[in-house]
C-alpha cells in the first residue's frame, strides 16, 4: 500500500485572497509533539499551504525536516481552513474517520522520515523534498481495522501528554501568580494593611491559615517598600548559578558511556533527541538530572525546569541550586526577571547576546525569614512538585509511544499487544 493510497497531498483548500485566516508558522510546528503551540492570524495573499483540522502538516525543508517538525492540525474554528508556511506538505487522509491519526503516526515514523531525507534536493543548506517525492511510499496493507487501531492507541498517549501539559500551564499560573502576588507585589501585606483581609477570612491568593505569615507593614529599603523583617537579596546570594563545562573538551569514552549534551536548542526543545556526546566521567555538578532549574543567559534566554534525562550541562547554561531557598522560589525569582536580563542581552554589540553575573547580583528578590520560607514552602511546595511529576509522566509517555510506533507503523507489533503494553503503563 502507497501512501497516495491513503493521503490527498497538498489538498485545494478555499481561502479568499485579503481574507484574515487562521495561520501556522515554521516556529510554531512542534519537534517532538502532535499538537501545534501556537495558531495566529494573518492575511491570506494567495499563496503557501492550506489546511484544516485533521491534517497533518510536515516541515519539508532542512533542518526542520531531520529536526521532526511535523504536526497535526486542531484547535482552528469550525469548518475553517488555515493557511501557513510554503514548506509545509499537507497531508489529509482521504478517509478521515479511519485514517486521520494514522497519516499523522505515519508521518512521524523514524524510517519514513529517513526515506523523505533521502529523496530532498537543493542546495546544501537549503533542500526539500517534494510530496511526489513521498507519495510512492510504502506501508503494510493493513485493513482499515487496523489502522483505525493504530491511531487509536499512539494518539491516547499523545491525549494523556496534552492533558498532562494543560495541567502544567494551569499549575505553573496559579504558581507563578502567587508568587508575584506575594513576594513581588506583597498583596497579602498591604491587604492587611488596609483591612481587606482580616484573620480567619480566605481570599483569592490569602488563604485563611496563612494569615499570620505575612507582616501588617512594610518599611523602606534600597529598593522601594518590602514587608517588615524581609530583606532584599540578589538572586546570586540565594542560589548558585553553575556554568556548563566547554564539553567538546570532553569527548565520550565510547558509543556506549556518554552523556547527551544540554545546549540551548536541548533546553528550549525539552529532551536530548539528536544531542552531541560528552563524557559519563565529568564532575557530579555538571550532571543535569530531571528536576534541575537550568537558566539559558547567553543567546535565547529561558528558565525551565529540565525533565528530558540525565545530561551534561554545556557552556551558556547555568544549572540554579539553593541551601538557602526552596526550588520553586528560585525558579520564579529567576523567572520574574527574566524580561530584563532579555533587554540587557538584547542590547548587546554582540552577535549573541548575554547576561553576566553582575546582573544576577543587580535582580534582587524579597526573602521571608527562614522559618517564613519553610511555611510559604509547605504552601507553593506541592504545585511546583506536581508540576515535575506531570512533565516525568509526559516524557515516560512519549518514551513508550516512539518506541510502540515504529513496530505499530511496521507490522511488527499488532494493535492488542500494543493496547496492553500502553493500558499497563497509564
Amino acid at each position: 500500500m502507497k501512501l497516495s493510497d491513503l493521503i490527498d497531498f497538498n489538498p485545494k483548500r478555499p481561502i479568499e485572497k485579503g481574507a484574515i485566516a487562521p495561520f501556522i508558522e515554521m516556529a510554531d510546528l512542534p519537534e517532538g509533539e502532535r499538537d501545534v503551540s501556537g495558531i495566529g492570524n494573518r492575511i491570506f495573499n494567495g499563496g503557501g499551504s492550506k489546511f484544516k483540522n485533521g491534517d497533518t502538516l510536515f516541515a519539508r525543508i532542512t533542518p526542520c525536516l531531520e529536526n521532526g517538525k511535523t504536526a497535526k492540525v486542531s484547535g482552528l474554528p469550525d469548518n475553517a481552513v488555515g493557511h501557513g508556511s510554503t514548506e509545509f506538505i499537507v497531508m489529509a487522509a482521504k478517509d478521515p474517520g479511519v485514517d486521520e491519526d494514522f497519516v499523522y503516526y505515519v508521518a512521524r515514523h523514524p524510517e519514513f522520515r529517513a526515506y523523505a531525507k533521502g529523496r530532498m534536493e537543493g542546495t546544501s543548506g537549503r533542500q526539500r523534498v517534494s510530496w511526489q517525492a513521498i507519495s510512492d511510499y510504502e506501508i503494510p496493507d493493513f485493513s482499515s481495522h487496523e489502522r483505525s487501531g493504530i491511531g487509536s492507541v499512539l494518539s491516547s498517549m499523545d491525549n494523556l501528554i496534552a492533558n498532562y501539559r494543560r495541567v502544567n500551564q494551569s499549575l505553573e499560573s496559579m504558581a507563578r501568580t502567587l508568587f508575584k502576588a506575594w513576594f513581588v507585589d506583597f498583596e497579602p501585606v498591604r491587604a492587611k494593611i488596609e483591612g481587606r483581609w482580616q484573620r480567619g477570612q480566605s481570599l483569592p491568593g490569602m488563604p485563611a491559615h496563612l494569615y499570620d505569615l505575612f507582616p501588617d507593614r512594610l518599611v523602606e529599603s534600597e529598593l522601594g517598600e518590602i514587608p517588615v523583617g524581609w530583606e532584599m537579596r540578589s538572586l546570586d546570594s540565594i542560589a548558585n548559578y553553575l556554568n556548563g563545562l566547554a564539553l567538546q573538551k570532553f569527548p565520550p569514552e565510547s558509543d556506549d558511556e556518554f552523556l547527551p549534551v544540554i545546549k540551548i536548542a536541548q533546553l528550549r526543545a525539552g529532551n536530548t533527541n539528536g544531542a552531541d556526546r560528552a563524557s559519563a566521567r565529568i564532575k557530579p555538578e555538571y550532571v543535569v538530572v530531571d528536576g534541575d532549574v537550568l537558566f539559558s543567559w547567553s543567546g535565547s534566554l529561558e528558565v525551565e525546569v529540565w525533565n528530558g534525562g540525565r545530561g551534561a550541562l554545556n557552556q551558556h547554561l547555568f544549572k540554579v541550586t539553593s541551601d538557602t531557598v526552596p526550588k520553586w522560589f528560585y525558579f520564579f525569582a529567576t523567572r520574574h526577571h527574566l524580561q530584563s536580563f532579555r533587554a540587557i542581552a538584547a542590547d548587546k554589540a554582540t552577535t549573541m547576546g548575554h547576561i553576566q553575573r553582575k546582573h544576577l547580583t543587580d535582580a534582587r528578590v524579597a526573602v521571608a525569614s527562614p522559618e517564613g520560607m519553610k511555611k510559604f514552602d509547605i504552601a507553593i511546595a506541592p504545585l511546583f512538585d506536581q508540576l515535575v511529576s506531570n512533565a516525568q509522566q509526559s516524557r515516560s509517555l512519549a518514551q513508550l509511544r516512539d518506541t510502540l510506533l515504529p513496530k505499530l507503523i511496521s507490522g511488527e507489533l499488532r494493535v492488542p499487544d500494543a493496547e496492553r503494553i500502553a493500558g499497563a503503563a497509564v
